[in-house]
């Protein structure tokens, strides 16, 4: 490397130890928790002596939020007038005057009322991080810029407020907060999420479950995005080590993908390192294709994954072996868990074929191929359950 950009990478990171750390809750649209998850952090960072105020929270009427507020220092805000109405925003120098060490500021791509210090709320985080106070946030992955026309055409929405895509890039920490969308479409029809006279319009429009398993996979790719930005930025020693990483290969109909789930939840806890959940979704599998209770058993299994602390990706591919072994590689894993196939037909054997955990060990050379008994349920919460497991280290 040249002695300038030697110089220029040290300079950077002085700049980068004096600003406050940045966290999002990232989300895929309205009510899947972000908010709730952002003030139980602060509730409990309060609770281990963290200096935290709210900055500024909106709970949308939601009785739930409101409550998880309580105990939390909050700055007033800011009254703005603005043609005759007076509208409320964060209180950015009083924010700052106040110092926290910590100050959760909710829909960081809100735009501020004009005549504001700043037009949008990231560039009042931004003034925030400059001045050594940490920020935790929340995003719903929809006002994302260079992700304006992909939702446009998906879900027929034009977003009005969005945001660069490198305020996120610049994220310390993104937290992909996961609702399964059966179960955000119940939260809406309760009323949690919008006044219960907005519930039909809302569920023919943006709510509709297409529309949502898109911007539910649009959140799993820019997640995705985000860790392989970081992965290749790294210094060059970290990239040195052995792949070690753990992967659990799912699928829209395996019989137990709880069971690999959990397996795979084990094994990298006892390595220690990152796991990820892989769902390679084939062109016949798209969610107008599948069945509605296929697509929800694969809902349902994601969310797991999600609440068992893996980085969930989907990815379609024509051929699945190889889709997972370009992952693997991609993202440095050491260790693939998969669910042992069942046999098959004796018609195919005879005509060479070879299952899909069959080619994947043959092709998978360096790598540690777990083949796991998906049917069955683990009786111990440890490696050492009663759950038949071959691995094969593959040459």
């Amino acid at each position: 490397m040249p002695e300038a950009d030697r110089a220029l990478s040290f300079l950077q990171l002085i700049r980068r130890s004096q600003r406050g750390k940045l966290k999002v809750y990232l989300g895929y649209g309205p009510g899947v928790g972000k908010t709730w998850q952002m003030l139980l952090e602060g509730q409990r960072l309060k609770q281990e002596g963290i200096g935290v105020v709210v900055g500024l929270v909106e709970t949308h009427g939601r009785v739930g939020t409101a409550q998880q507020i309580e105990g939390l220092e909050v700055v007033p805000r800011k009254q703005v007038q603005y043609r005759g109405i007076i509208l409320e925003e964060m209180d950015l120098d009083a924010v700052l005057a106040r110092r926290p060490e910590v100050a959760l500021v909710d829909e960081l791509a809100h735009t501020n009322v004009p005549g504001s210090e700043n037009a949008k709320r990231y560039q009042d985080v931004q003034d925030l991080l400059a001045a050594g106070i940490h920020v935790i946030t929340t995003l719903n992955i929809q006002h994302l810029e260079s992700l304006y026309d992909t939702v446009e055409d998906l879900v027929g929405v034009k977003v009005h407020e969005r945001l660069p895509d490198s305020i996120l890039a610049e994220a310390d920490e993104i937290v992909n907060v996961d609702l399964a969308p059966e179960d955000l479409q119940q939260r809406l029809r309760e009323g949690k999420i919008y006044p219960l006279e907005r519930v039909p319009t809302a569920l023919d429009n943006f709510f509709k479950r297409y529309n949502l398993n898109e911007l539910r996979e649009l959140a799993f790719r820019e997640l995705a995005s985000q860790i392989d930005l970081k992965r290749r930025s790294a210094p060059e020693e970290e990239h040195g080590t052995a792949p070690d990483q753990v992967m659990v290969c799912l699928s829209s109909r395996g019989p137990n993908s709880a069971g690999l789930l959990r397996y795979g939840s084990r094994l990298a806890g006892r390595l220690n390192r990152n796991w990820y959940a892989v769902y390679v979704q084939r062109p016949m599998e798209s969610p107008t294709a599948i069945e509605v209770s296929t697509q929800r058993y694969l809902s349902e299994t994601l969310t797991l994954a999600n609440t068992l602390g893996a980085i969930v990706f989907t990815y379609k591919g024509e051929d699945i072996v190889d889709t997972i072994l370009h992952f693997a590689r991609e993202y440095r894993v050491g260790h693939i868990v998969i669910g042992r196939p069942g046999p098959l037909p004796w018609w195919k054997r005879m005509l060479g074929r070879k299952t899909v955990v069959e080619r994947l060990i043959l092709k998978a050379h360096g790598l540690t191929v777990v083949v796991v008994d998906a049917k069955a349920e683990p009786k111990h919460p440890d490696l050492n359950w009663q759950q038949p497991a071959l691995s094969y280290e593959a040459a």
